[in-house]
């Protein structure tokens, strides 16, 4: 039922946006080199707005040069960062972090958390998730590490129960108690937004359901808490590279005070700031 992440090449992308504004998306043309502009990729929302924001207001005077290149999906922009065309990239947590090397063989690190963007669970036909009927049917991501958060929120709230150890990589499978009897639907992540009139309710990645118009502070009738929470996105650069002076530098604006205020602004709860790398 579930696809991995190799198969997921279209999942968890951002979907109003081309590939980028800048060149090619699939990761086309050569990084800026230690000397040059640094060259990040990005899925829209909220990665390249806050990269956007550090380009235009932060980067000249850090001595920065920055480049970022858009995509719209969740593996282009690691197959391009182990390539070398880019420079770093962000986008993900350490969860999908871990699992991509393992599944592709790429050698990628972290060098900073930057943000949090909880995932939630939406509905047009439920107001209150305490209140889902018996039988309900629950959309949850089809993506490995995505489909596990999906069900710990779930489990968080008592709505059903995991065996003992299920890790980020929970499936269905994994569920020894569920006392709703909740059916469960595994669907694109691009496509849960698009599906709400026809689920109960839906698990959805932050960044879709902010695509979508959703306000993941408003409109989740469950949203993640930011309490020892793993899945923050975090800046990545391939092994070797994280001594870049380039990159300490967007590392170090990434946390800065600058950015918090920015995020805490503009998103209003829907992306919490990270206050520690």
């Amino acid at each position: 039922m579930r696809k991995s992440i190799a198969v997921t090449a279209a999942g968890l992308a951002v979907t109003f946006f081309g590939l980028t504004a800048c060149g090619s998306g699939s990761g086309s043309g050569k990084s800026g080199g230690k000397d040059g502009t640094l060259v990040v990729g990005a899925t829209a929302v909220p990665a390249g707005e806050v990269l956007s924001y550090i380009k235009d207001n932060l980067a000249e005077k850090a001595g920065l040069k920055l480049e970022i290149r858009e995509f719209t999906d969740y593996v282009l922009p690691n197959t391009a960062l182990q390539e070398g065309s880019l420079d770093a990239n962000l986008y993900q947590n350490q969860p999908f972090l871990d699992e991509f090397n393992k599944s592709k063989g790429t050698d990628l690190v972290s060098v900073v958390k930057a943000y949090l963007p909880p995932m939630g669970v939406y509905s047009k036909k439920v107001q209150d998730i305490g209140k889902l009927a018996d039988g309900a049917t629950v959309a949850v991501p089809n993506e490995t590490t995505n489909e596990g958060r999906a069900l710990k929120l779930l489990a968080a709230k008592g709505l059903i129960t995991l065996k003992a150890g299920a890790g980020t990589d929970a499936s269905p499978a994994d569920i020894t108690a569920n006392p709703k009897h909740l059916k469960f639907k595994e669907l694109d992540p691009a496509q849960l937004p698009r599906s709400l009139d026809d689920l109960d309710v839906a698990v959805i990645n932050n960044n879709y359901a902010q695509d979508a118009g959703l306000s993941p502070a408003k409109d989740a009738i469950l949203l993640e808490s930011a309490k020892d929470n793993p899945y923050a996105n975090l800046l990545a650069v391939k092994r070797g590279n994280e001594d870049d002076p380039r990159v300490e530098k967007l590392a170090k604006l990434l946390v800065s005070s600058d950015v918090k205020k920015f995020i805490a602004e503009k998103y209003k709860g829907s992306v919490l700031p990270v206050t520690s790398g």
